[in-house]
C-alpha cells in the first residue's frame, strides 16, 4: 500500500514539474531531436549494459566458460528488469540470475556467489563514481553557495554509504549467510528452511571467502568494469546535453551523472524513483547553469531510455521463458550447494 501511495506522489510530482515547465515547450524540444538523435542517445546505455555484463561474467570463473557472452548479457538484462519493475526488487532479480544460470549448467553455488560478489563490486564502483562526481561538483560549483552546501551534504551521505559497503564486504568475509542465521537465532527467530540448510549455507560462505582469498584479480577486474559502466552514465549525460544544444562539458557531465545516481539510490523506496529522480535531475541541471526546459527534457529522455531497456529486458524474459517457470519457488540452496 505504501508503495502505491509513493508511486502516486511520484506521478503527481512529475506531472507538476512538467506542467510548471510547459508541456508544449517540452514537446517542441523533443520533436526537434529526431529519431537519429534518439538512437545516438541510447549508445552509452548499450555500452553500460555490455561492460557491466562483462563485470559480472568475470566473477563466475571457469564454471561459465562454456556460456557465450550474449547469454550472460541476456540473463543479466532479464534480472535487471525484475529489479526495476517489481516490488521484490533485488530480492527477485538477483535470485533470478542465479536460477537462470543453473539452467545453463552453472552450479548454483557459483551462480549465487557471483551474484553476491558482482553486487559488491558494482556497489564499490558506484561509491567511487559518486565520490569523484561529488568532488568535481564541489570544485565546479564552489562551496559557498547553496549548491555547494548541498554537494557537501551529499559527500557526507556517500561517506556513510562507503562505510556501509565496507561493512558489507567485511561481513561477507566473516560468512554472511551463517552470520545472518546466527543473528536470527540470537533474536529468537528460527526459520525452518534456513535451519535445515545450515551446512549448505556454510559451504556457500566458504565459496565466497575463497573468492576473496584466491580471486582478487577477478574482484579488481569486476570493480573496474563496473566503474566503466558507471562512467557510461556520464557519457549519456554528455550526449543528451549535447543533443539539447549544450554546452556539453565533460567534467560537469561526470558530476551530474554521479549525483543523479546518488539521488536515484537515495530514493530507492519510491517505485522507479518516480518524481524524485526527475526533480533531482532538474535541480542538478539548474545548479550547473542549464534551463528548466533543458533539465526536465533531460529527465524525460532518461526515462525514455529506461523504458527502452525495460522492453528489452522483458523480451529477454520472454526468450528465456522456458527456464523461469519455477521462479515463484526459487530455492537457491536446494541443489548443488555444499556437501
Amino acid at each position: 500500500m505504501l508503495k502505491i501511495v509513493l508511486l502516486c506522489i511520484g506521478l503527481l510530482t512529475l506531472g507538476t514539474i512538467v506542467w510548471h515547465v510547459g508541456p508544449e515547450r517540452i514537446y517542441d524540444v523533443t520533436t526537434q531531436l529526431g529519431p537519429m538523435a534518439l538512437l545516438a542517445m541510447l549508445i552509452p546505455s548499450v555500452i553500460m549494459y555490455i561492460v557491466e555484463a562483462y563485470g559480472w561474467k568475470v566473477t563466475l570463473g571457469p564454471s561459465a566458460n562454456h556460456l557465450p557472452f550474449w547469454r550472460v548479457l541476456a540473463i543479466r538484462t532479464a534480472g535487471e528488469v525484475v529489479n526495476m519493475t517489481t516490488p521484490a526488487g533485488y530480492s527477485g532479480g538477483e535470485p533470478l540470475k542465479a536460477h537462470l544460470l543453473r539452467n545453463r549448467n552453472v552450479p548454483m553455488v557459483d551462480g549465487v556467489t557471483s551474484v553476491v560478489i558482482a553486487k559488491t563490486t558494482m556497489t564499490v564502483a558506484e561509491v567511487l563514481f559518486i565520490l569523484i562526481g561529488i568532488g568535481l561538483g564541489m570544485w565546479l560549483l564552489g562551496g559557498s553557495d547553496s549548491s555547494g552546501q548541498t554537494v557537501a551534504a551529499a559527500l557526507f551521505s556517500v561517506g556513510l554509504l562507503a562505510a556501509g559497503t565496507a561493512a558489507f564486504v567485511f561481513v561477507q568475509r566473516q560468512g554472511i549467510f551463517t552470520w545472518s542465521l546466527q543473528f536470527l537465532r540470537k533474536i529468537g527467530l528460527k526459520i525452518r528452511y534456513l535451519e535445515a540448510r545450515e551446512e549448505k549455507l556454510r559451504s556457500l560462505d566458504r565459496t565466497i571467502l575463497d573468492f576473496y582469498r584466491y580471486n582478487r584479480p577477478a574482484f579488481y577486474a569486476s570493480t573496474g568494469l563496473f566503474f566503466l559502466g558507471w562512467m557510461a552514465e556520464a557519457l549519456e549525460v554528455y550526449v543528451i546535453i549535447y543533443l539539447l544544444g549544450g554546452p556539453a562539458i565533460a567534467l560537469s557531465a561526470i558530476s551530474i551523472g554521479a549525483l543523479s545516481v546518488f539521488i536515484k539510490g537515495g530514493t530507492f523506496f519510491i517505485p522507479g524513483s518516480l518524481g524524485a529522480q526527475d526533480g533531482g535531475n532538474l535541480f542538478l541541471l539548474n545548479a550547473f547553469g542549464y534551463s528548466d526546459i533543458a533539465g526536465i527534457t533531460f529527465a524525460l529522455l532518461r526515462r525514455f531510455r529506461e523504458l527502452i531497456w525495460i522492453g528489452i529486458g522483458l523480451l529477454c524474459l520472454l526468450l528465456l521463458r522456458g527456464h523461469i517457470a519455477k521462479i515463484p519457488a526459487v530455492r537457491p540452496l536446494d541443489s548443488e550447494v555444499g556437501p
